[in-house]
Formats: structure tokens, sequence, C-alpha cells
């Protein structure tokens, strides 16, 4: 059952005001493992993260996607939600075991006729369908056979693109191949807090490379099979590395970080080679031999847009000591996922926290995209994730109210809104999440959707900040903060 939503007044304009340009994409996004469910229906079998969630310890309170917020069977309830808040555009993943199960061979019909029925739903209500090939669910049989660190499998995904883009290529135009691959490569086979939950720092770093290679390969796998007004792009989470103090030392710490958080990814991919003082830095633990002649030709392809995915900045200094690497913000493990940079510190960013424990600071978004605009003048960029979990609740009246996130929401958007009067082409900005869901290795404990989903009933309870932003969707305003 949907609660209607009830819309806010619209604040009045004032010199306060904010309002952004037109054209400007309004959306929210979701991702296939953490919403889906129906993990053994219709032919889809598990993924790295059914393996994951399954093997006791990984994730909090054995929590599994197997039913997540039931979006496989509720599918036309989410559309009217996203219709009712008004937005124009849906990012969401497709789910690479439920149209391929093994991760080769032909597609299964019923995996893809389920993303046709959805995108069909979308484009009757006015939304646009923005498909993500793949958030982090890794057919369980490529990884079995090596996964990721395994330059086979970068091949099996360009196959995989290939498929849904002939089966969805008639009704999806803007496509990503990859979110967040730094997760998938370093979370996941470094620090082992996200499936499959190895612990190899050079297997991260192949990792890392055939996932650049996958994206290069699939984006001409996409425009081979699109129509030439496709969009294609890729999302990462670019993090913005700022030093403890000015020190040399902090300096150097903050480069280390920069280098293996962003610069693994545009390097290759933006500029068609990796960075000298990346390689520097991993020298005593690789000689990038995995790295063949035309692999980053084969990467560097022309992209429509670069998806940022924003949350909170990161806090760096040069180790002291036996200190260890600090909270990176990342989940807790003995491994780190920062190969090569032992003498690296994390610290907390001071400010107002977040139920993840992260700092809330839109400084640090504007700051990212104006970096992003000199870095790369002539790439336009999509704000794809932004958003923040809070302990919400239902109150007596049946209402979610949560101030926290409209502030934090509010803030972000500002920032953006600078971003782009100073220059930085952003394009449009997508609210994470649409629904709570399965947050990964904290299973259903965080709560990160504009909606309140019971998981118990499946229940959907629109919060105060669905109505919020329905507002600054529909209008394009971002009304001042005491209007909020």
């Amino acid at each position: 059952m949907v609660t209607a939503i009830r819309r806010t007044a619209t604040a009045p304009q004032t010199a306060d005001s904010r309002v952004f340009p037109p054209g400007f994409l309004w959306g929210t996004a979701t991702a296939a493992y953490q919403i889906e469910g129906a993990a053994a229906e219709d032919g889809r079998t598990p993924s790295i993260w059914d393996t994951y969630a399954r093997t006791p310890g990984k994730v909090r309170n054995g929590d599994t996607g197997d039913i997540a917020t039931d979006h496989y069977h509720r599918w036309r309830e989410d559309v009217a939600i996203m219709a009712d808040l008004g937005v124009g555009a849906y990012r969401f993943s497709l789910a690479w075991p439920r149209i391929q199960p093994t991760g080769r061979g032909p597609a299964v019909q019923k995996g893809l006729d389920f993303y046709r029925r959805l995108t069909d739903e979308l484009l009757e209500k006015g939304i646009q369908p923005v498909a993500t090939l793949y958030h982090w669910d890794l057919p369980q049989e490529l990884e079995s056979t090596g996964g990721w660190p395994e330059r086979a499998t970068a091949e099996r995904f360009a196959e995989y693109a290939a498929l849904a883009a002939g089966a969805l290529g008639d009704r999806v135009h803007t496509w990503t191949t990859l979110n967040e691959p730094w997760c998938s490569a370093f979370l996941g086979y470094a620090s082992g807090v996200h499936a499959p939950g190895r612990t190899d720092p050079v297997a991260a770093l192949r990792a890392a490379h055939h996932l650049n290679l996958a994206h290069g390969q699939a984006v001409q796998a996409l425009r081979a099979n699109l129509r030439g007004d496709a969009r294609i792009s890729l999302t990462l989470n670019v993090h913005h590395v700022r030093p403890l103090t000015a020190s040399p030392e902090d300096a150097d710490a903050a480069r280390r970080i920069d280098a293996l958080a962003n610069r693994v990814f545009t390097g290759p991919v933006l500029g068609g080679a990796y960075p000298a003082d990346l390689l520097r830095d991993t020298a005593h633990l690789t000689d990038w031999s995995f790295v063949q002649d035309g692999d980053t030709a084969a990467i560097r392809q022309p992209l429509d847009f670069l998806g940022v995915n924003y949350y909170t900045p990161t806090l760096v200094s040069a180790a002291t000591g036996d200190a260890g690497h600090g909270s990176d913000g990342h989940g807790n493990s003995a491994h780190s996922p920062w190969p090569g940079a032992d003498n690296v510190h994390f610290h907390l960013p001071p400010g107002d926290r977040t139920a993840m424990g992260w700092a809330v600071d839109p400084s640090g978004l504007y700051d990212l995209l104006l970096r992003l605009k000199a870095d790369f003048p002539d790439l336009p960029l999509m704000i794809t994730e932004n958003g923040a979990a809070f302990d919400d609740y239902i109150n007596p009246g049946g209402e979610v109210i949560d101030p926290d996130r409209i502030a934090y929401l509010h803030g972000h958007l500002t920032a953006v809104h600078r971003a782009i009067q100073a220059g930085v082409d952003v394009r449009g900005y997508f609210l994470w999440s649409l629904l709570d869901n399965f947050e990964w290795g904290y299973g259903y404990s965080k709560r990160f959707g504009a909606v309140y989903v019971d998981y118990p009933t499946g229940r959907r309870t629109p919060k105060a900040s669905a109505r919020w932003y329905a507002d600054v969707a529909r209008t394009g305003t971002l009304p001042a903060p005491d209007a909020t």
C-alpha cells in the first residue's frame, strides 16, 4: 500500500531562493540487490552478494537481499510513488545474474522482461529510465573462476552489456557502465567488507584495472548496439580528499589516497594512462604487468557525462606510530582497502554526523565539483547519488518526520547550485535513495530512503523529505533555508 504524498506549499521566491537551470534533471536512484528481492525467481542465480550475505558474520543481523523491499513484485507501486514525487528520471541497476545467470551465454528472457515492464511503466509516467549495468552483483559463477582480478571477467561484462543494450536500447537511452568501481575493487578484494570478501591488495589492484577495462569494452558494446543519441556514462564515488594539516607529510598522504581513490579510474578512463605516482606507490606490491598493450586505449572511450556520487569528505594525515589506518568511513576490517598507503591515517571530519557516522559537509561537494571542472573542463557532470541515513521512525500520526535529511539535502543542493553558478556543467541530481533498503554490510539497520519501508509488511510511507524533494523537483527552485 502506498501512502499518498502530501505536497507542501511552494516557498515564495526571494532573493535567497536558488533556481536551477532549465532542463536540469531531477531524479532518484536505487540498486538491484538492495531492493529487488526474488533472489531465486525466474532463472536468477546467486550473485557474490547472495553468497557473502549468507556467510556468517559478514552482514549485520545475518540480513540478506532475498526479499529486500520486494521491488520485483511491487515495481508498479514504486513507479507510482516516483510519479507522485514528480521526478523526471529514475536511476536503477540491472541485475547481471537475473539477465545472464552464469555470466555467460544467452540472456534469460524472463529477466529481461522484468526490466522491459519496468521501463515501459516509467516511460508511460513520463519518467526517464537511467540504467546502470553493474551495481556490485557479479554472478557468483564468475567469481568462482576468479572474479574481477581476472581479465576474462571484463570480456564477459562486455558481452552482457551488448545483451542488455540489444534488449532495452529501444526504451533506455541513458546508460551507466559501472557504479563505484572503487568499492567493487578495494572493499571487495582488499578490505573484504564487501562481497566477495577477499583481502588481497594485489587482487584489488588487478580488479581495479579489469573494471576499467570492462568499462571501456562495455562502452564500445553499448555504442554498437544503441541509437546514436544514446548517452553513456561511468559513475565514480569521487573522494574529496583533504590533508589534516598543511604539512608536506599530510599533503603527500592526501596525494596517495587521491591516486588510489580517484585517479586510478580517471587516469585511464579520461586521460588514457595510469598515474605515475600510483605505479610508484604500489611498485612493492605489483609491477602492473596485468595491464596489456592496448588496454588503456580500450579503456579511454568518449563519455557523455561523468556520474558523481558524494556523501562526505575524506580527511587524512601521515601516520604516526602504530595507530593503524583509522576511520575511513568504509567499514571495519583488519585489512586496509588502500594498497600501498600503510603510512596514511584517516580521521573523522568535524561536524554533524549521519547514522553512518559520516560528517555532514556540503562544502566537500562544492570543492569536488570545482576540482572536476578544473581537471576535465569539457566533461558534463551528473550527481548520481547523494543522500543520508538517519534513524527514522513512524510517529503515532503515521508520519516520518526527518528534518535532518531535509537539512542535508538542502545543504548539498545549495553546494550544487553554487558550483553551477561558478561555471561547473552539472546536468542533474539523483537523490539516494528512493526507498529504505538493504544497506550492504549494514543489512537493514540503516535507512537512506526518501520513502520509509516497513520490512515485515513492505508498506511504503513517504517521509517529509520526500514531500520536500518533490516540491524542489517540481519547481526547480531551492527554497531559502528558513523556508524548509
